[in-house]
């Protein structure tokens, strides 16, 4: 007889954690909890989540009811760190996150320090990363802010230091950091100006239009009448033997012009 009842739990318990379920969810920890919705199994009786597990440690979370809350302050978790979350559940129904999002990186950075040396280098020092995001160099030109480089975040909360080597254009150059986080939201430092000795570049189109020819190296791009990027760079030469006659934009240095295509490509 005892033998039966030993062989009816094991077979019990076999069931039961071969019919368990575990959701996942991994990233940091960004001062949010997380709010679950959790079902009750097909007979009605008992909720769905049986155990709540955060970074290998037991959640004392009540989550026999229909809804509750995964509290990270429990363990003392702080900012930015990084988390695993299991929620072992029944295999015939499935708990639901409301808010998974809150795990996700977002620009919460703060500037300590931003400067740019005699190199042309970018120097800045960060603090309260609450997750490794790209931080975006831009550079002002044009009449617009233009990415011109990318640096890995290091997403940590005490302080980061970062370097970037810019490209200066002729007069008052002006750059700044961002990053976007989840949701596409961004966040941009303040700018820093400074004014450079580099000397302005001129340009000269060739007679049969097909290249541009730069006095010095320099970043360009050039536009459509639709404002149309059609070609972006850095060099002395731009050929512009494959666009079709009609007028363009082009910019350069910190400058923006024109200039006339001749001809159709194809037939020249």
């Amino acid at each position: 007889m005892k033998n039966i009842l030993l062989l009816i739990l094991i077979l019990t318990c076999s069931f039961e954690l071969a019919s368990a379920g575990t959701l996942v969810l991994e990233g940091k920890y960004q001062n949010q909890n997380l709010y679950v919705i959790n079902g009750t199994m097909d007979n009605g009786v008992g909720f769905c989540t049986y155990q709540v597990s955060i970074n290998g440690e037991i959640s004392t979370d009540e989550v026999n009811s229909s809804s509750f809350e995964i509290d990270f302050t429990q363990f003392n978790i702080k900012p930015g760190t990084p988390v695993v979350v299991r929620i072992e559940h029944k295999d015939d129904c499935s708990p639901k996150v409301i808010n998974p999002e809150v795990l996700q990186p977002r620009a919460t950075f703060e500037v300590v320090s931003i400067n740019l040396d005699r190199n042309g280098i970018l120097n800045w020092s960060t603090k309260n990363e609450m997750g490794s995001l790209p931080f975006i160099i831009e550079q002002y030109r044009w009449h617009k802010w233009v990415e011109v480089g990318e640096v890995t975040g290091k997403g940590n909360m005490d302080k980061n230091s970062y370097s970037f080597k810019v490209l200066m254009h002729a007069g008052e150059n002006k750059f700044r950091v961002k990053q976007v986080g989840y949701g596409d939201i961004s966040k941009k430092s303040s700018s820093i100006t400074i004014t450079s000795s580099v000397s302005e570049p001129s340009y000269m189109l060739s007679k049969d239009t097909k290249s541009i020819m730069f006095s010095s190296e320099t970043l360009y791009e050039v536009y459509d009448a639709y404002g149309k990027v059609l070609k972006r760079g850095y060099g002395k030469n731009l050929n512009v033997s494959n666009l079709e006659k009609g007028n363009y934009y082009l910019c350069y240095d910190n400058i923006i012009t024109e200039f006339k295509k001749k001809g159709n490509p194809f037939f020249q």
